[in-house]
């Protein structure tokens, strides 16, 4: 499999699933930017907002590019696939899809505390022309299972688990994946700006034997207590390598 190019963006994608492309990474004269609200912004609001943003600093709807998302709860499958429709008629009003093909990195993750009411964004990011740029990416969240398989319930990691060893064990595949996607922009942990951790289990055990091994600890940990979007799941990660964040 080989990066596809949105050129209208300005970024390169790694194809994924109908809800979200693997990853993203800015194209040669431009980079990414990071935007978190302040609150978490009802999706619909937060679309509008976005769409405003973008058009104050001169950039089209597709530099729309990866975006952080939190829901009230864990989803049921069927829940998931309805709620991954209604985001996906936004990317295609604005030329971003076109079919279920979706550049739009993404992750979707469920605060254990202080949950929002309805869907919404956290974060987002963007491309700006910049000819002198750095590398830059995000990659998306991943939980314990492969994408693209006919259900996420038969391919969870160790379902059902939850003991130390079966969280090490489900770290270690995220890892693995988000080493994946990284290699896919040349990318390792070692250029990372940010990694972040998704789960209400105890992951400092995972510091010494699965995290700091590999380098992901190199810029510190944030840690969400929050659980992975699907019934199931119980450990994500996201990382990204962008230099420039912003609040709204």
């Amino acid at each position: 499999m080989q990066t596809k190019t949105m050129a209208a963006g300005g970024y390169h994608y790694i194809p994924g699933v109908m809800q979200y492309s693997a990853g993203v990474a800015a194209l040669e004269g431009y980079r990414i930017v990071r935007a978190r609200f302040f609150d978490v912004v009802p999706m619909k609001e937060a679309f509008e907002r976005i769409a405003a943003h973008l058009g104050e600093n001169g950039r089209p709807l597709q530099a729309f590019c990866a975006c952080e998302m939190r829901s009230p709860g864990q989803f049921t499958e069927e829940g998931f696939a309805a709620f991954n429709t209604l985001y996906a008629e936004t990317l295609s009003a604005w030329s971003i899809m076109e079919g279920d093909d979706n550049p739009v990195a993404r992750s979707n993750i469920c605060p254990e505390i202080g949950a929002p009411e309805e869907p919404g964004f956290h974060a987002f990011c963007y491309t700006v022309k910049d000819e002198n740029a750095p590398k830059t990416f995000a990659i998306a969240g991943s939980g314990e299972v492969p994408e693209g398989k006919a259900n996420y319930r038969d391919h969870i990691v160790r379902p059902g688990e939850t003991g130390p060893d079966a969280i090490r064990e489900k770290a270690a595949f995220v890892l693995d994946e988000m080493e994946r996607r990284m290699g896919f922009f040349g990318g390792k942990w070692a250029d990372t700006t940010a990694a972040q951790i998704y789960a209400v289990h105890d992951i400092h055990p995972l510091i010494e034997t699965e995290l700091a091994p590999r380098g992901a600890h190199r810029n510190g940990l944030s840690w969400h207590y929050n659980r992975p979007p699907i019934v199931g799941l119980e450990y994500e990660m996201d990382c990204r390598r962008v230099f420039d964040e912003i609040i709204l």
